[in-house]
């Protein structure tokens, strides 16, 4: 995730971020004290945060990240116009600016042209690379995004939709709803400065969390690191390492069952036309990766017996290929059904069933490719503890 990006020396501290960073959440936490001795809580307060929170939030990580950075899916202006108001209203600089350090991140991971590296320390990617200016400011790599008309406008007066989307707009809805200065501070206070606090902060622990704790399922080629717990406070975004391995996708939890709310926003989209060419990594790609993955973690820091390195070769294989051959299988289906009118009900139901046998009988050799994996992984165990034993 990105905010602005400085390279060069010599160093400085960049007065006006300090200011708004620190300033922010003292003001937040000062009129959350003033609000509550004056007016107390009530439903309205929660809902209106909610809702700046999800509009401001999805539009960091559907918008700036999977959309305007990495190019995973197209969509409609009236989707990316949302995006550029209430990415704006989350006080994280334009999507030119924010894509251009994140596009630079993902080239230049952990190395010193990555501007929020983990490796000068938790804070500095969390924060500290937004407070310090390390020369002028370099925006690169996104001539795509600069061509494009509402992100243009966006990036010439991204502070001044900031303040009307992100800090007044949220006090003339509480003015509309519950009348009065009780009603239009509320709202400011909640749905702005205490949003605007969360957001910065769910979004700033992708730089330094996700690439502190969790695990490495499909890479250990950069510090990315997966854990469900951080995407449950970012939107999905806490499967960084499938993330760094598999950017192109527009999904960074790929299960079904993975909490990535970016992910069912961007879907859900889809089925009204504002989002279309959803971009997704394969299975057999993704399943093959792990694997690659699990047996580099095995035959890490020991000697591998070259009959281990071909029984993986060929387990990789036929995992592709029953994957390959299972997505035929289906193709030919769909087609079968559509000459279904045309035949008898016998004949209709003979077709449908050798159908079925083909596609169980390509999930079964992807089943095979699996335990044989599995068994692969076990005799590998084995082999190093008996060396182990003996040596």
């Amino acid at each position: 995730m990105a905010m602005s990006e400085h390279v060069g020396k010599p160093s400085s501290i960049n007065i006006v971020n300090c200011a708004f960073l620190i300033g922010m959440p003292i003001l937040a936490t000062a009129s959350l004290i003033y609000y509550s001795l004056n007016y107390g809580i009530s439903w309205f307060e929660p809902i209106i945060f909610i809702a700046f929170y999800l509009a401001s939030g999805l539009s960091i990580t559907a918008g700036y990240h999977r959309l305007f950075s990495h190019r995973t899916h197209k969509a409609a202006w009236p989707l990316k116009l949302f995006y550029a108001l209430f990415g704006a209203a989350a006080f994280q600089n334009s999507a030119i600016k924010w894509c251009s350090d994140h596009r630079r991140h993902h080239r230049k991971t952990d190395k010193e042209e990555d501007p929020y590296s983990v490796n000068r320390g938790f804070f500095w990617a969390h924060i500290g690379w937004v407070m310090v200016d390390e020369g002028e400011e370099i925006v690169e790599n996104v001539k795509d995004l600069q061509a494009d008309r509402i992100l243009a406008w966006q990036d010439r007066h991204i502070f001044l939709i900031g303040f009307l989307v992100g800090i007044l707009a949220p006090g003339l809805v509480g003015l509309a709803w519950i009348g009065g200065i009780h009603g239009f501070l509320g709202g400011m206070i909640y749905g702005g400065f205490v949003r605007v606090v969360v957001v910065h902060h769910a979004t700033f622990l992708i730089n330094s969390a996700a690439h502190t704790w969790g695990t490495q399922p499909y890479s250990t080629e950069n510090s990315s690191k997966d854990s469900p717990i951080l995407s449950f406070l970012t939107f999905g975004e806490g499967y960084h390492n499938f993330h760094h391995t598999f950017q192109a996708d527009y999904r960074n939890g790929h299960k079904w069952y993975h909490w990535d709310p970016s992910k069912w926003l961007i879907k859900s989209a889809s089925w009204v036309g504002l989002t279309r060419e959803l971009h997704k990594i394969p299975p057999k790609v993704i399943e093959a990766r792990k694997m690659k993955r699990t047996f580099q973690k095995k035959a890490d820091g020991n000697e591998i017996e070259n009959q281990f390195q071909e029984r993986f070769t060929e387990c990789i294989a036929q995992l592709r290929n029953g994957f390959t051959e299972l997505l035929q299988r289906r193709k030919e289906y769909t087609v079968a059904k559509q000459s279904k009118k045309s035949q008898t009900k016998d004949g209709w139901k003979a077709v449908k069933e050798g159908h079925k046998i083909r596609i169980k009988q390509c999930k079964i050799r992807i089943a095979k490719a699996r335990i044989e994996f599995k068994l692969l992984v076990q005799a590998m165990r084995l082999n190093i503890n008996s060396k182990a034993i003996t040596a």
